[in-house]
């Protein structure tokens, strides 16, 4: 045999048996490996190479003891590119799969945290500003001597407020179309609902108007009653008084 031909076989083998090495050497892989590979992509910044790796422990390993981390991985990941619809997805499968998961406390205010991010302004749809309500409320109840709990109760009062700042605006809406009995529905709404928000003396004060201008005036004197003890800080007083005082 010719020496080329021996030494292009001799490479030939040669090759062989690398790619073979490296095939077995790939599924060789543990679970640990995979977990210690994707968790130093995340820890670097590698979103891409991270997130493949969590998907290799989810579905390969689905029984390991890296799948809550990984599933929770997942979510941070998708937090951090400011997919909040889809963090909150896999926040949501924690604390569903893995319900004894450590991570089952961080990713219940993270999935608040979501819908909280993609609120929208009170004259907007306020779908997600509900959703986030929700999730605070449902984390408080968990974990209310939790460090995050002030925080959670800090953003519901935001929440709330805004909710409460929705009716206002459909309220002056009506007012402005002189629909006096349909604005009285969400004023209504922000006394019974929202007595905690900022608008609250605001929506007493123009039921009152509407309840003066109707000549409701039982009614209103319960109205004014209800103001003065609701109200801490009341920075429409003069206009109650005025109001009163013209009452028969």
């Amino acid at each position: 045999m010719p020496a080329p031909y021996r030494i292009f076989l001799a490479l030939f083998a040669i090759s062989l048996f690398s790619c073979a090495s490296s095939d077995e050497a790939k599924k060789q892989r543990t679970v640990d490996d995979v977990w210690a590979s994707a968790k130093k992509s995340y820890d670097d910044g590698d979103w891409l190479d991270a997130q493949s790796g969590m998907e290799v422990i989810k579905l390969q390993y689905p029984a390991s003891q890296y799948a809550d981390d990984a599933q929770y991985y997942l979510a941070e990941i998708t937090f951090e590119r400011g997919e909040f619809i889809m963090a909150a997805f896999n926040y949501n499968l924690i604390r569903r799969s893995y319900p004894s998961s450590e991570f089952v406390r961080p990713a219940m205010y993270k999935t608040a945290l979501c819908y909280d991010k993609i609120s929208l302004p009170a004259d907007r749809d306020q779908e997600n500003t509900r959703k986030a309500l929700q999730a605070y409320a449902d984390y408080q109840a968990m974990f209310m001597s939790d460090s995050l709990s002030r925080e959670a109760a800090v953003r519901t009062r935001e929440q709330r407020d805004r909710l409460a700042e929705r009716n206002w605006i459909i309220a002056e809406h009506y007012m402005r179309t002189q629909a006096r009995r349909a604005a009285s529905i969400h004023l209504d709404a922000i006394i019974d609902e929202y007595p905690d928000s900022k608008w609250l003396e605001k929506a007493m004060v123009l039921k009152l108007q509407i309840l003066e201008w109707q000549e409701k005036n039982d009614d209103a004197r319960t109205l004014i009653a209800m103001y003065r003890r609701m109200v801490k800080d009341p920075q429409l007083k003069d206009d109650v008084d005025e109001i009163e005082k013209g009452l028969p």
